[in-house]
């Protein structure tokens, strides 16, 4: 088996810092919820799904408002609108028979925003 050479730098020699290494260790989320962030940011994987979450920063949207936004079938958006749902990351209201999606909460916005803000650096 090749062995696979790694670029990043490395320490020269063994040196654990068991001070640093214990209150890292005491201040790191549980497993569960690594594993439920992981999940959050998988949905933020999709550059459908940012296009939704960024034209909602903006207004509340019905569906037939986003797929003339987006370009796309209501069926697709609507698909996307389910998973942005289910990870709590939007939010709807009936006003009659026309269903009008939001931002779940101002959190949201925010990781948008820094998401932007840490790739036009």
């Amino acid at each position: 088996m090749p062995i696979i050479e790694n670029d990043a730098p490395q320490c020269e020699f063994l040196c654990v810092h068991p001070d640093t290494v214990d209150k890292i260790q005491a201040e790191m989320p549980s497993e569960d919820t690594l594993i439920d962030l992981s999940e959050l940011f998988k949905v933020f994987g999709d550059s459908t799904r940012i296009k939704i979450l960024s034209a909602l920063s903006g207004a509340e949207l019905c569906v037939c408002d986003l797929s003339t936004i987006l370009g796309m079938t209501s069926s697709a958006v609507s698909h996307q609108l389910k998973i942005l749902k289910n990870a709590s990351l939007v939010t709807f209201r009936r006003e009659g028979k026309t269903v009008f999606y939001s931002l779940a909460d101002s959190h949201v916005n925010t990781i948008l925003r820094q998401g932007l803000e840490h790739v036009n650096e």
